[in-house]
């Protein structure tokens, strides 16, 4: 419940202030009427309408709160006690704001889809279509218990992620800082030194790179101001986001770790709607959504008109060149043994599996490859200035 503060006019005329407690303005303005009093003036607590503007809600925190509610959930606990549960319960001001939107929103009439989506900001399109499938599906607390360890894994890797790349990135940091010391301070004074001697390749991209940064700087920062004004228009246009969602499925290892967290979402949300009675159709409908990828939403699109023709759900996923073979092959027999809720499942787990140990693998690549990257480029610089020296020398001798 929110905290609300009034001022209003009793029977006799006498105008009086002071706080209440209710679900919602309409719910406070009620509640003076039933005290006979007639409001001037209801407004929210100021520390509420704070915590509704500011406050940031970590990832965590939106992964603990699936947890706690899919563990009301499951108790039995109804889903408005469920969230005034949470609302009192929750540390961060933002979040327990948020709760008690939700509830507000379900005691309206609202889905929790619905309510949830009213915060994009926080629950993004993705969890909001798997809340969906779950309430269509009557598999709310499933769906609501996988978010929440999807989430965990999900801060657990970035939180990998970042600690392993502390190191390089203040290696990184250091090299930028010495190339442009060197660029600015040293390459320039070598420059007349080497006028009258033909220069190597390395050589004339070293000056060529010196020039860029000392004397066409304005250029040089006008067109990177361009590109990422053209690269930010692509990206929000269709073909653009398309484009986007190709080319980073061909990235080396990460594309492919992508590809296969979109696998893994999709036969995890299709097993779990098929295994609980959702028809196969609406069921695709939905996971199409959960996929969080455009590419593999129309492929899993193309697959549904396959089913709807009476055909197989494997041929359209296998033309599509999204899914591996060996998920096709376990995806074609479950369709002929007609267990294919549960090998989706298991499908789900492996892949799983598999993914995020290649994840571990190219988290203890990075740092060797960030110092073998520095340390070709000192290598080209040191190249670039003392090869036309050893040549001077050569020619004085």
């Amino acid at each position: 419940m929110a905290t609300f503060q009034y001022v209003a006019r009793n029977t006799r005329g006498e105008e009086v202030a002071g706080v209440l407690q209710a679900d919602s303005s309409a719910a406070a303005v009620r509640a003076l009427d039933d005290k006979k009093l007639f409001p001037v003036s209801v407004k929210e607590k100021a520390e509420a309408a704070a915590a509704r503007k500011g406050g940031r809600v970590k990832l965590r925190e939106v992964g603990t709160m699936y947890g706690q509610l899919a563990d009301l959930l499951k108790a039995g606990v109804p889903v408005l006690r469920c969230l005034d549960t949470l609302q009192r319960a929750g540390a961060n001001p933002r979040m327990a704001h948020l709760m008690r939107q939700t509830r507000e929103a379900i005691a309206g009439g609202e889905s929790l889809a619905e309510a949830l989506a009213r915060s994009p900001e926080v629950f993004p399109s993705l969890h909001v279509a798997m809340v969906r499938a779950g309430e269509k599906g009557g598999f709310l607390e499933d769906v609501l218990a996988n978010l929440s360890g999807f989430i965990e894994r999900q801060d657990e890797l970035a939180g990998k992620v970042r600690g392993a790349l502390i190191y390089p990135l203040i290696l990184c940091l250091l090299g930028v800082a010495v190339m442009l010391f060197a660029l600015i301070g040293m390459v320039p004074k070598f420059k007349p030194m080497f006028k009258d001697i033909p220069l190597p390749l390395p050589s004339r991209m070293l000056f060529l790179a010196s020039d860029i940064v000392t004397e066409h700087w304005p250029m040089t920062l006008g067109v990177g101001l361009l590109v990422g004004l053209f690269l930010w228009s692509m990206l929000r246009s269709e073909a653009g986001r398309d484009a986007w969602d190709r080319w980073q499925f061909k990235i080396p290892v990460v594309g492919f770790a992508l590809q296969m967290t979109c696998v893994t979402r999709f036969c995890r949300i299709l097993g779990t709607m098929l295994a609980n009675g959702v028809a196969i159709l609406p069921a695709l409908a939905i996971a199409k959504d959960a996929a969080g990828a455009r590419i593999l939403a129309r492929t899993i699109a193309q697959a549904a008109e396959s089913v709807r023709a009476g055909q197989t759900l494997a041929q359209p996923l296998r033309e599509g060149g999204m899914f591996p073979a060996e998920v096709i092959e376990m995806i074609a027999v479950a369709e002929e043994s007609n267990q294919l809720e549960k090998v989706l499942v298991e499908i789900a787990n492996t892949v799983e599996r598999r993914t995020n140990r290649k994840i571990d693998d190219v988290v203890k690549l990075i740092e060797p490859l960030v110092l073998i990257v520095i340390a070709s480029a000192i290598m080209f610089m040191a190249v670039g200035l003392l090869y036309p020296i050893f040549t001077m020398s050569s020619t004085m001798r």
